[in-house]
């Protein structure tokens, strides 16, 4: 990046020069597409590392509860298309409804949610007002869930006979896919449409077959939304519409899909897909 903001500084300073030694001409218009070739290049590397930054921040605050911090990470309110999609339920499409997620998850004592994201795949809009990115996440999430509590969610959820201070013990792997759509506002980037593909999850001890052989046509994993104090589970509110672009989770009787396209090279948005 920093080799290709002095290779454009040296050539703006050339170009004054070739034209007084050759009068102008061919030459001088061949530097000056070329300038301009390079801006271009450095203000996409710039941006490419804008958003996998902004992606990644959200990661980490999400691992931490830091919630609130999470808002200002979207796009503004009243963002025309602005949308969150979490599971095949269907997708939540105003600002209040995709910020209530990041009110405030509750951090009850003993949980704990680790996801970290690799393999970014981003395309930068040739206009540069909108980007694309696709990820892939594995991570872990656990907690203590009081017995009581624990009715409330099917038994496959916890690791069997296991108990912990009187508590019931949920301990997850989980992979998924991230496919998000950026905006600029303001001269930063702002997460636009976010769409979590999860594909499998593997409680300790029994692995994402049998997990998926249990749970597969049970609605319990799509409402989840978390396990709030005392391990209660909470579920997701109603979504404000229909899915338009569906999740493919690991199932024992259908086999995989191409679920999240990833981006491709693009002019404008409403020349390509949207997550």
């Amino acid at each position: 990046m920093k080799q290709v903001l002095a290779f454009t500084a040296l050539l703006a300073i050339a170009v004054p020069a070739a034209a007084a030694t050759k009068g102008g001409g061919t030459e001088v218009s061949s530097l000056k597409a070329e300038i301009a070739e390079l801006r271009t290049l450095a203000r996409a590397s710039r941006d490419r590392g804008e958003i996998e930054n902004l992606f990644s921040r959200y990661m980490y605050l999400h691992n931490a509860f830091h919630d609130p911090e999470i808002v200002p990470l979207w796009a503004k309110k009243g963002t025309p298309g602005i949308r969150a999609q979490y599971s095949n339920n269907g997708v939540y499409t105003s600002w209040e409804s995709i910020t209530a997620y990041h009110a405030q998850r509750p951090n009850p004592k003993g949980k704990l949610v680790f996801h970290y994201v690799a393999s970014p795949l981003i395309e930068v809009a040739a206009d540069g007002q909108t980007a694309k990115g696709l990820w892939v996440m594995s991570g872990v999430e656990s907690g203590l869930t009081d017995p009581e509590a624990a009715k409330l969610a099917p038994e496959f959820m916890y690791v069997k006979d296991v108990m912990v201070d009187g508590k019931r013990v949920w301990m997850h792997e989980i992979l998924a896919k991230y496919g998000v759509d950026f905006i600029r506002q303001d001269g930063q980037w702002k997460i636009w449409h976010f769409h979590c593909y999860e594909i499998a999850r593997s409680p300790l001890g029994m692995g994402w077959i049998p997990f998926a052989a249990k749970s597969q046509d049970n609605p319990f994993s799509d409402d989840l939304m978390y396990f709030g104090e005392d391990g209660k589970p909470v579920l997701m509110p109603k979504p404000d519409g229909p899915a338009k672009m569906r999740n493919n989770p690991y199932r024992t009787d259908t086999g995989q899909t191409l679920d999240a396209p990833p981006p491709v090279p693009y002019r404008t948005m409403s020349e390509t897909f949207e997550y």
